[in-house]
């Protein structure tokens, strides 16, 4: 079983729709990569996910399954709740009043340890398994008769 750990920074003033583009950037990537791609995001809210994902992986160090290699971290998903709106209210012309919503979002970084790839070693006794034949696939613009064609072709040199 993966080990995985998640960090929650609340109330961040930005609307859940503008952080969750930037999620999208660093969802399912490594999380060195993940953060070097937000160092150079234009976007305010990189700096807040950033630092959500730092907390994310030390909060994942703590834990004793962790098996030490930060190499083998991955951002497991990165998405940004709506938070509570604060109402103002802005004049407008003729007494009239707009109503202004300063929204705000709950950014969720999960980061995850990708299992270790162990190959298997065949035994002595073993034989080696063959390969499957590749499959041929349909070619785009190809039409029925000429593919009744090649089939016919290549019965016949067998």
């Amino acid at each position: 079983m993966a080990v995985e750990a998640q960090a929650t920074a609340r109330g961040i003033r930005t609307s859940a729709q503008k952080a969750g583009l930037v999620c999208e950037l660093i969802r399912g990537k490594n999380v060195n990569q993940a953060l070097a791609t937000l160092q150079f995001t234009r976007k305010t809210i990189a700096r807040d996910l950033a630092k959500v994902l730092r907390s994310a992986v030390a909060n994942l160090q703590q834990n004793d399954a962790f098996s030490g290699d930060i190499d083998r971290l991955y951002v497991a998903a990165c998405y940004a709740n709506q938070g509570p709106s604060m109402k103002r209210v802005r004049p407008a012309p003729m007494g009239r009043a707009f109503r202004v919503v300063k929204r705000s979002a709950h950014l969720t970084v999960k980061v995850a340890e990708r299992p270790l790839k162990i190959a298997r070693v065949a035994a002595e006794g073993d034989a080696a398994v063959p390969a499957k034949p590749a499959r041929a696939r349909k070619t785009a613009g190809t039409t029925t008769g000429a593919r009744k064609t090649a089939r016919k072709a290549a019965a016949a040199k067998a």
